[in-house]
């Protein structure tokens, strides 16, 4: 199925802006739908004269009367004649007699959506005759301000012009304000009033001024005073962002909406929701981050200082096994700290192996005393890997890198070493070449008892389930096939794909 605004300009006419102000709509239109106890679709006309659904929703309100999905489905003739009229005529169209073709009986209006005065597409509201309510307050103000959100539609006035969030914006049952044009409030839901105790205010919401009854109630004299001038700026015609009111006890969110349908009272929709226990997670979630990322900068300066402390006791060393050992594990450690760093500084379960490795790979001729450097080039891409995977896996290259620059060029003579990086059908297969003499006669990778080939083989096999496989030319080989190759082969399983 294609995304929302690919469906949208499929639409005769839709202009760039046109669908924007479709995606607006449909990003905010489960409060529409919440409501008026009604399912929502959204259809625009086809070239062909048909008329197209590009989008759905249901309510949660009340049970659904469009259990099927109709995204995708075209209409015509005498079902789409309602469209038609309500596209043409710019005004809502309420079908007479119900449709008894579905599980229970629905009545279906059609509300032309408007943008710049134009329209573009129709919004069919379906409502479940078959449900049956007593006309309480709260079902009867719903049911009014479904009403005045359906005739801004109508005159495209709504949605707001900037996408605001839905999905973390208060629902109509969390707790729902209605406000007259003086900014007082008319009607308050249950769920309304007990958000407002929660956070201080003690007397009875309807009939206060809200915009004063919340700025008194916030702990915070600022916060206080930008929920207000936003409740307030809601009841002017404009559209505020959603804001946070902290009392003494607890915090509320609150998001303001104004209704000002055409030749109808002003007013404004206040939407607020406890959400006291959801900013106390975040706070806690926040501070176990600082927290983390301070042990992960101390553990890296860790790292650095012993780094730092195997240089200096290598350079006191004068046994040139010894210090080439300690050299070694400079190197080592050096490598982990640059793995810890970008792990570290990524938010993700995955790293850039490509990125290591770039970084790790100057290091090689620093942390050595192997003589002139030799020539490395990488090719290919790693990809991203699982953090998990990520360190062992350069820990692991490195050394066979460090190899190859120590061992394939005697006396210091120049060369080249390649990296490359392939798939091989599901596997990831990584190859590090060079150019140098060769492997001894008799050598075995599998039975080496260097310190180097032993990290590698137990990194390969225990970390990462793959297979370590050291090749060199026959003897008598061309000068151009001589070398070594190192062939790391690691299974998918446990990679993800690039």
């Amino acid at each position: 199925m294609s995304s929302l605004s690919e469906r949208l300009t499929r639409g005769a006419a839709s202009s760039p802006s046109q669908v924007d102000h479709a995606r607006r709509l449909v990003a905010d239109w489960q409060l529409l739908a919440d409501l008026a106890f009604a399912d929502l679709t959204l259809w625009v006309p086809l070239s062909t004269g048909a008329w197209w659904c590009v989008a759905q929703v249901r309510p949660l309100t009340a049970p659904t009367s469009r259990p099927e999905d109709l995204v995708g489905s075209e209409v015509s003739g005498a079902v789409a004649e309602p469209f038609v009229t309500a596209h043409q005529e710019g005004r809502p169209v309420t079908e007479g007699e119900p449709d008894w073709s579905g599980p229970a009986p629905r009545r279906r209006e059609v509300i032309p959506v408007r943008h710049d005065g134009i329209p573009v597409a129709v919004l069919a509201k379906d409502t479940n005759l078959a449900v049956t309510r007593s006309p309480s307050t709260l079902e009867l103000t719903y049911l009014d301000i479904a009403a005045d959100l359906c005739l801004m539609v109508s005159a495209g006035t709504f949605p707001p012009q900037k996408l605001q969030d839905a999905e973390m914006s208060p629902r109509v049952g969390d707790g729902l304000v209605r406000l007259d044009g003086s900014g007082r409030a008319t009607y308050a839901s249950p769920n309304a009033l007990s958000a407002y105790r929660r956070i201080g205010v003690p007397g009875d919401v309807v009939g206060a001024d809200l915009a004063e009854l919340t700025r008194g109630a916030a702990a915070d004299r600022v916060a206080g005073e930008a929920v207000a001038a936003g409740i307030t700026a809601a009841v002017a015609g404009r559209f505020p962002d959603p804001m946070d009111v902290e009392g003494a006890t607890a915090t509320m969110l609150v998001r303001a909406l104004p209704l000002q349908p055409p030749g109808a009272e002003a007013g404004a929709l206040v939407l607020v929701r406890d959400v006291t226990d959801v900013r106390r997670r975040d706070r806690a979630l926040l501070t176990k981050d600082a927290t983390i990322r301070e042990i992960h900068h101390r553990v890296k300066n860790n790292l650095q200082t012993v780094a730092a402390l195997l240089r200096l006791q290598a350079r006191r060393m004068t046994e040139p096994a010894a210090r080439a050992a300690l050299e070694e594990s400079v190197r080592r450690v050096a490598s982990i700290a640059v793995v810890h760093d970008t792990l570290a500084g990524s938010r993700e379960d995955v790293v850039d192996v490509d990125d290591v490795l770039d970084k790790v790979l100057p290091m090689l001729g620093d942390l050595t005393s192997i003589g002139p450097a030799a020539r490395t080039r990488r090719t290919g891409t790693f990809g991203e890997l699982p953090a998990a995977a990520a360190t062992p896996l350069v820990l692991a290259v490195t050394e066979l890198l460090h190899n190859a620059a120590e061992h394939a060029f005697p006396d210091g003579e120049p060369g080249s070493i390649e990296l490359v990086a392939e798939r091989d059908g599901e596997d990831l297969v990584v190859r590090v070449r060079d150019n140098g003499q060769g492997l001894p006669e008799g050598f075995d990778p599998a039975g080496s008892e260097g310190l180097g080939l032993q990290i590698v083989r137990t990194l390969v096999t225990s970390e990462l389930g793959g297979t370590l496989l050291m090749t060199s030319p026959p003897t008598g080989a061309a000068a151009d096939q001589a070398g070594t190759e190192a062939v790391l082969t690691l299974p998918d399983a446990g990679l993800p794909r690039r």
